[in-house]
């Protein structure tokens, strides 16, 4: 793994971060809320006062002052599930490099194996032809390229390397450290925990090596943890009213999906036993769905992006018809496309056996795709009946 610092006024000729310009900054900022004439006549303040503030600040725990501070980092190789690591961690902005539109190929030094590269272009030039014969009046080939793509990564790790441009503040970066070596160090306890710990540790250094970690920042005295990582979901009582709160089963991939949504909080756990997603386009077929899961087994100690995982979402309503207003759509990536319609579904039976008010509202989008809500309006008409109608199979 590697990363670099993309350029910002504090960013050194070396590639290092100049940790010092950026305390000094928030130092000034901290004084902002009792000083009488301002930030103007902090700027000007002798240092001795600045330093005097940024040991205050950063010893008491008050580092909101520390979130001025924004750095935007190129990170290169970084295994996807670490990606997914930080994108549940709400306070961020990513642009990531997507599955759907590159093709998966093992490159010198890669940890996706010979195996799993094989069986992605296998299962790549299946899925391009079952697509084609079910869906070519719709699809070109090259949407249906990208779908083919989209479905045959499932079978490749979800360790593999991925590039992605995360922004986040001076303050968040250096708890995501704090909160990393915690788990590297006292909470990965089975072989997907080892693996992800020594990804994070990679990270860690990565960071220090950037002069970007500060202690006084990632002195951890609430106890947080990564986000993500969740015990005994399949026990959490669902809730649906004004917020909800469920547990399904669902792949790395739609996970990676379903992150986008921010105003929602996830946390996952491996499942006791090894499951998989079996794409719809193939389950009319029993001999190639067995071949599949066949292929998942030759991959299953990868931990493949298509492997289930109990996934526990939480929220507010409103912010749940805004991921409808998001997934419900013939371009959505399907999986996640129907998790979303199950959880409508069950949210709206749930809200009409109980009489909640919610529930006259919530049949407005129950009717099919986000193209047919009364609030939502459709720039680009797919014209495909099947998409509208919830029920493609790809």
């Amino acid at each position: 793994m590697k990363i670099d610092i993309l350029p910002n006024y504090y960013l050194e000729k070396d590639g290092r971060f100049n940790k010092e310009k950026a305390l000094n900054l928030c130092g000034k900022i901290a004084g902002v809320c009792y000083d009488k004439e301002g930030y103007k006549h902090l700027e000007n303040e002798p240092i001795e006062k600045t330093n005097k503030r940024i040991d205050m600040t950063l010893n008491n725990g008050h580092h909101s002052v520390y979130d001025h501070i924004n750095i935007s980092l190129n990170l290169q190789n970084i295994p996807k599930i670490l990606a997914m690591v930080l994108n549940n961690e709400h306070q961020y902005t990513t642009s990531e490099k997507s599955a759907r539109y590159t093709p998966v190929v093992k490159e010198e030094g890669s940890i996706i194996t010979e195996l799993e590269e094989n069986l992605y272009n296998k299962w790549l030039e299946i899925f391009k032809a079952k697509i084609k014969d079910q869906y070519g009046y719709i699809y070109n080939d090259s949407k249906i390229q990208k779908l083919a793509q989209e479905n045959a990564r499932y079978l490749v790790t979800v360790f593999m390397p991925t590039q992605m441009i995360y922004t986040t503040s001076f303050r968040q970066i250096n708890y995501l450290a704090s909160w990393m070596d915690k788990y590297t160090y006292k909470t990965n306890n089975n072989d997907f925990g080892k693996k992800l710990g020594k990804n994070m540790e990679d990270f860690y250094f990565e960071l220090l090596r950037l002069n970007i970690l500060e202690s006084g920042l990632m002195f951890n005295e609430k106890d947080r943890n990564i986000s993500l990582f969740g015990k005994e979901l399949n026990k959490k009582e669902e809730i649906f009213s004004d917020i909800y709160q469920t547990t399904y089963k669902g792949s790395f991939a739609q996970l990676a999906q379903a992150q986008r949504h921010r105003t929602l909080d996830y946390k996952i756990e491996l499942l006791d036993e090894k499951e998989y997603f079996v794409p719809p386009i193939i389950k009319d077929d029993e001999q190639l769905v067995e071949e599949w899961l066949n292929d998942m087994n030759k991959v299953k100690d990868f931990y493949p992006q298509g492997e289930l995982v109990y996934i526990n979402e939480i929220g507010k309503y409103d912010d749940f018809i805004l991921k409808c207003k998001e997934r419900l759509c013939s371009s959505a990536q399907l999986e996640i496309m129907q998790q979303t319609k199950a959880t409508l579904v069950k949210y709206k039976d749930s809200l009409e056996k109980s009489n909640n008010p919610l529930k006259d509202n919530i049949k407005l989008y129950s009717k099919g795709a986000r193209c047919t809500f009364p609030d939502y309006t459709c720039s680009n008409d797919c014209n495909f009946k099947e998409g509208k109608l919830l029920s493609r199979k790809i």
